[in-house]
């Protein structure tokens, strides 16, 4: 007969939280990296403008987040904060899903646009909020942008893009498939004018945003990492029947074939930004 020796290991389980110990756990306080996994607490994650410290996975940012980061403090001034859809063809569960992100992310759709400051330089924006039906472009989209656009134009203020947008917003049809010649010739018209437009990509930035006003500004600056692209890898891969490299529609790969100008970390921005501005300020602004 044998007999266990008292000194032999114990198998160790990993314990599962209780109901009890979950809710002690504040909600928020702490965000996870969707790329390395470290958790981190949620104030130094907001300090290092959603970048995670260890591998500077650069994450998405709501609009508001996004204008905070880069403006001085009390100088945004919002336009057409009150525009919202109407369902114009009717489809079905459209207006709940609508509903359901305007309480998640208090707009009333998936961009901001308005004027600011930054470092005492005037500029207007607009910032698209992935948040919000994955910031795809439609008809309430679309028009603020062009609004921008022309106000910008009016008041003779250089323009900053954030996009961040899935594409065409599918509930909306063709009238979302129209945005892309409206914002375009908005953008003309801008640049006739005389204006500057930056455009900084951020992740995503695909389908029918990319194929219209993000690719005709005078400055396209890309975040790392951030996909960039129209169609899809798999339907790319597909209609020419090869295999596609790693990094492809990358923001790296985009700086690479000429697509961007430069790939910039999230903490250098505002300094580029703040150089550009400079640059093209007004004859005779002190």
């Amino acid at each position: 007969m044998q007999i266990k020796s008292i000194f032999a290991k114990k198998k160790k389980y990993a314990a599962i939280p209780t109901e009890k110990a979950k809710q002690e756990i504040p909600e928020g306080l702490v965000e996870k990296c969707h790329n390395c996994s470290k958790i981190f607490y949620e104030k130094e994650w907001k300090n290092n403008l959603h970048v995670c410290p260890a591998c500077g996975a650069h994450h998405k940012m709501t609009a508001q987040q996004r204008i905070n980061s880069i403006i001085d403090e009390h100088t945004f001034e919002e336009w057409d904060a009150d525009i919202e859809t109407n369902n114009p063809l009717d489809f079905p569960e459209y207006e709940q899903k609508l509903k359901k992100d305007q309480e998640k992310t208090g707009l009333k759709d998936a961009v901001v646009t308005g004027k600011a400051k930054v470092n005492g330089l005037p500029t207007a924006l607009v910032v698209m909020d992935p948040h919000f039906r994955m910031a795809s472009m439609g008809a309430v989209v679309g028009e603020k942008i062009t609004r921008a656009l022309e106000k910008a134009r009016e008041q003779e203020l250089p323009i900053i893009f954030f996009t961040a947008s899935g594409g065409a917003r599918m509930q909306e049809g063709m009238i979302s498939l129209m945005q892309m010649g409206k914002t375009s010739m908005a953008v003309e018209r801008f640049n006739r004018a005389g204006g500057c437009m930056i455009v900084v990509m951020t992740n995503p930035t695909t389908g029918g945003v990319t194929a219209s006003f993000a690719s005709i500004g005078d400055y396209h600056f890309a975040e790392p990492g951030a996909l960039i692209g129209f169609a899809g890898r798999r339907i790319i891969e597909q209609t020419i029947r090869e295999k596609l490299p790693d990094t492809f529609q990358t923001a790296e790969f985009q700086l690479e074939h000429g697509q961007i100008d430069r790939v910039v970390k999230r903490s250098d921005l505002k300094k580029l930004l703040t150089t550009i501005l400079d640059l093209h300020r007004p004859k005779g602004d002190k």
